[in-house]
């Protein structure tokens, strides 16, 4: 496979991981907010900080970040805001335009549906009349597509690209969200009702909440949903899993016995943090999990950089515009 090609594979992958992850969690910041007694400030300002758009939302001239209307609007509509929710579907379009001989005709139409109907009047009049019904829409549409193109594409190196890029902005998602509502939820120092409805409201940020409470049984601490959240070995949005599923990828791509062929580097560096994250699972603290979370966070960001000169025919490039791209 050319370089090129799969470079639109690999962020085909992560600009449809993108688009469900903020669609997930604006409509679980929508809630909280409409049921919790908090500053709004505290409610809206995580949701910029985990999309990476704390100093260029500053700089828009969109308001203050305790205005939720403003911050979802520049959240979903918003197209120089490169997570926004359209930014998102046109990136995924865009990189499935390029490579039409790889996707396949069903993963091509209902990208191209979903695109179309997010630019027109009708998404609009749904965003402002029912906002829960429009997120929904646009997770439970980003979910069906994953679907599609397991079951209509080709398991090939095309499909491992995209999956490996799925699974590597799935990693920094979830410990981005991870990081700084455990950050938040420390500083409000609230009661311990709200606190539980903090942490709950978290894992639904994540899609994990009816699987943490299958394994927890409803007994909800800080400590239990990061670990969750980090180390869980069967969770398919924890950070183990994801790294795990993403060595998976990238070993069908270039299988450690080859060695011959490139992305040596990216193998050893991902499958080294996939390894750390999983030896956590025996002494996992929760005292330190802002140092933890900022290392994933960081190397996978750099891993994304270093596939990217190895394997997609960048040059060398600062790992947080790889990551950012």
């Amino acid at each position: 496979m050319i370089s090129r090609v799969a470079d639109h594979c690999f962020w085909l992958g992560r600009y449809l991981e993108r688009a469900e992850s903020t669609a997930r969690v604006l409509g679980v910041t929508r809630n909280l907010a409409l049921d919790v007694g908090l500053n709004p400030r505290h409610v809206w300002l995580p949701v910029i900080i985990v999309s990476g758009e704390q100093e260029r939302y500053a700089a828009s001239g969109q308001g203050r970040v305790d205005d939720g209307e403003r911050v979802q609007d520049y959240m979903t509509w918003d197209d120089k805001n490169r997570s926004s929710i359209v930014s998102s579907l046109a990136a995924a379009r865009d990189n499935a335009r390029s490579i039409r001989e790889v996707v396949s005709l069903e993963t091509w139409e209902a990208l191209n549906a979903l695109y179309l109907w997010a630019g027109s009047p009708r998404a609009r009049a749904e965003w402002r009349e029912d906002r829960h019904a429009f997120y929904r829409r646009i997770r439970t549409s980003m979910q069906s597509l994953q679907g599609i193109v397991r079951g209509t594409m080709l398991f090939d190196d095309g499909m491992h690209f995209m999956l490996m890029g799925t699974m590597l902005e799935r990693t920094g998602q979830t410990a981005r969200i991870l990081d700084v509502h455990h950050h938040a939820f420390q500083a409000l120092g609230t009661h311990e009702v709200i606190e539980t409805a903090l942490w709950l409201a978290l894992l639904r940020a994540c899609s994990g909440f009816e699987p943490f409470m299958k394994v927890h049984r409803g007994r909800v601490n800080p400590a239990a949903v990061a670990r969750f959240l980090v180390v869980d070995s069967l969770f398919p949005r924890s950070v183990r899993f994801s790294l795990r599923a993403a060595v998976s990828r990238m070993e069908r791509i270039r299988p450690p016995a080859e060695e011959d062929l490139p992305g040596l580097r990216s193998w050893e560096r991902l499958r080294g943090l996939a390894n750390w994250v999983g030896a956590l699972e025996k002494d996992f603290d929760v005292a330190g999990l802002h140092e933890l979370l900022t290392h994933v966070v960081d190397e996978t960001a750099a891993i994304a950089g270093v596939i990217g000169t190895e394997l997609l025919g960048y040059a060398a490039a600062p790992a947080a515009e790889m990551s950012a791209q």
